[in-house]
């Protein structure tokens, strides 16, 4: 180690012991791919949120859309924004129930990684486009794996890439429901419902900003359950789902723990999801701006797979498919990196 630093360690070791029983320990990590020398001020789990952080990737999501494309006004919620509040959320329960915030944290900020340019509209085109099909958490896996670092990977924890794989939904959600799946860390499962909590909220208040919907189109039944605010309803599932989880605290003797939200709170939760699918994600996929950004990324796939020349050197398919290589280079762009890539072709709306 580093002399007196040591004690430091040990002394950040010492604190995760403080932990419930059922927390993730930096210690017993199941390790990184290609091993390292420890860090002698942070944990494992600590320097993998701060290689998140700091890698290219995190940066692009600033300019990535969460569902409303190009939006007009500056508080519409980024895919940066989003996993912000994914990680405020997950912290949050985590401290609560007193598992590992910095594993928790990790797993958050790099969540979302591999999302393309335009949403899940972009997101369904590549699958749609890529004989292997496209995930964004499985895109997510693959930047911290190999694409970041210039093609060496952020080698992150196995906890952390458990984490981010394991953390998609797809459809209308069953919240914590029979096909939930499972994270194999309670800190993944953590996350895994935080990112619920906080897109059912950000997105009404999106839609309420976009004219879509109004506060007064809410179910009335899902009002008086949550709250009729962002403030209050995420308030209100966080501190249910703290109180319906309380025995991964280790309080109780337990052979498993869970994660368990009230019957009321989880069926307004699951109400909430499904009117938004109805109201508002129907709505928008249909939207000029959407039709024009499945355009933009079917034509940016097909050029590209036609002309592999015009791939960035990183990208060149030397080891991989040509496919494989145009679909990482796609899912990495932002939104307005996409659409000028694409007039630089010579796409045309016409």
């Amino acid at each position: 180690m580093y002399g007196s630093l040591d004690k430091i360690y040990r002394s950040l070791e010492s604190r995760e012991e403080l932990l419930s029983p059922f927390a993730a320990r930096s210690r017993l990590s199941k390790g990184r791919a290609k091993p390292e020398k420890p860090s002698p001020v942070r944990l494992e789990f600590q320097r993998d949120r701060d290689r998140i952080i700091h890698c290219n990737s995190f940066r692009r999501l600033k300019h990535k859309t969460q569902v409303f494309i190009t939006p007009i006004g500056d508080h519409y919620v980024t895919r940066l924004t989003h996993t912000l509040e994914v990680a405020q959320i997950a912290r949050t329960i985590s401290r609560a129930l007193n598992i590992n915030e910095d594993l928790t944290e990790a797993i958050a900020l790099g969540h979302d990684l591999g999302h393309t340019p335009f949403g899940h509209v972009g997101e369904e085109v590549l699958n749609e486009l890529y004989p292997e099909g496209f995930r964004h958490n499985e895109q997510s896996l693959r930047i911290v794996e190999l694409l970041e670092n210039n093609r060496q990977g952020l080698n992150l924890t196995w906890e952390v890439k458990d984490g981010i794989v394991n953390h998609s939904k797809t459809g209308v959600i069953d919240i914590l429901g029979k096909d939930w799946g499972q994270s194999g860390t309670w800190e993944g499962e953590v996350c895994k419902l935080a990112d619920v909590v906080a897109y059912i909220n950000h997105d009404i208040d999106d839609a309420i900003r976009a004219g879509i919907i109004t506060r007064e189109d809410l179910p009335s039944s899902t009002v008086k359950i949550l709250g009729n605010n962002r403030s209050e309803r995420i308030n209100t599932m966080v501190c249910d789902i703290i109180e319906n989880s309380i025995s991964i605290r280790g309080e109780k003797p337990l052979e498993k723990p869970f994660l368990k939200m009230s019957q009321s709170i989880r069926e307004a939760c699951v109400e909430l999801h499904e009117f938004l699918h109805r109201k508002v994600y129907h709505a928008v996929a249909i939207e000029p701006d959407n039709t024009k950004a499945r355009k933009i990324v079917r034509f940016l796939y097909n050029f590209l797979v036609s002309h592999p020349a015009m791939l960035p050197v990183e990208y060149s398919p030397v080891q991989e498919d040509v496919s494989r290589c145009v679909v990482d280079y796609i899912a990495g762009m932002t939104d307005y990196f996409a659409i000028r890539k694409a007039e630089e072709f010579g796409y045309s709306e016409t």
